[in-house]
């Protein structure tokens, strides 16, 4: 058993094959993909694939952090509209980008807040884009977490141990993709084996970072989180099949999926 936690079936890249890859994730035993928007026009794509796709692809709404500055006037209300689309489960992705540059600082904070707002008030989980931003996400939650536990996922994670326990302690899910397969990801290899199991998550990122042995080989696609479930199954000193159970448990959990 697998769910891909955070793919990008909306983007062009797949336009030419989509029903043959996610027939590849079928086969390769996935339960569940969530297809995460970006911007309000591709959070409005991934709900209407949730729709072609009901029990099996589910949908995030969300502006990125690279594109709040780019967003029309108009496009957080359509993100709060979609929020009761069916096959809604997640609000994002959100979160901060201090690698990139596209968007002030201040702004991504002030979406980031919106997006946490939205889905406290919609009952769903938050996902949590970072890059070089993970002590200002800290920064920016620890309020929030003082005052109720938080319900969310760091995506794509490549924290150190102090900011992955912080993390935890504020009531996050921890979610790793193909990075933690690179030969170099040793220091997130380590954490990923400490994150307790009730709070680990796989993705792939799709298009996004193929994994070891594909690392290069684009695009990536979700049957391909079977290459890095086995990485962590690996480091953590338990069976691939076993990780896969607890893993997808952990998703359907926190996406209320029963």
């Amino acid at each position: 058993m697998l769910f891909d936690t955070h793919a990008h079936l909306d983007d062009t890249q797949f336009d030419a094959n989509r029903p043959d890859v996610i027939q590849r994730a079928r086969e390769a035993g996935l339960v569940g993909i969530l297809a995460v928007g970006t911007t309000a026009i591709s959070s409005e794509r991934c709900c209407q694939l949730a729709g072609e796709y009901p029990d099996y692809l589910y949908a995030a709404v969300g502006i990125q952090p690279n594109y709040v500055a780019q967003a029309e006037d108009d496009d957080w209300e359509k993100i709060e509209q979609l929020i009761n689309t069916p096959g809604v489960r997640a609000v994002g992705e959100t979160g901060l980008d201090d690698y990139w540059k596209d968007s002030p600082m201040e702004l991504q904070i002030d979406y980031f807040l919106r997006h946490i707002d939205l889905a406290h008030r919609s009952g769903l989980p938050f996902i949590v884009h970072m890059r070089e931003s993970c002590q200002q996400i800290i920064d920016t939650l620890r309020p929030l977490a003082a005052q109720r536990p938080l319900c969310g996922v760091m995506h794509s994670f490549t924290g150190d141990w102090q900011q992955t326990k912080q993390l935890l302690d504020f009531g996050l899910h921890i979610s790793f993709a193909g990075m933690v397969t690179f030969k170099k990801s040793q220091d997130l290899r380590d954490v990923a084996r400490q994150v307790p199991a009730d709070r680990l998550l796989v993705e792939t990122d799709a298009p996004y970072l193929s994994p070891e042995p594909l690392r290069g080989k684009r695009p990536n696609e979700p049957a391909r989180v079977a290459h890095t479930l086995k990485c962590l199954a690996d480091v953590r000193g338990v069976s691939a099949e076993e990780l896969g159970e607890v893993t997808t448990a952990n998703a359907k959990r926190m996406l209320s999926l029963g």
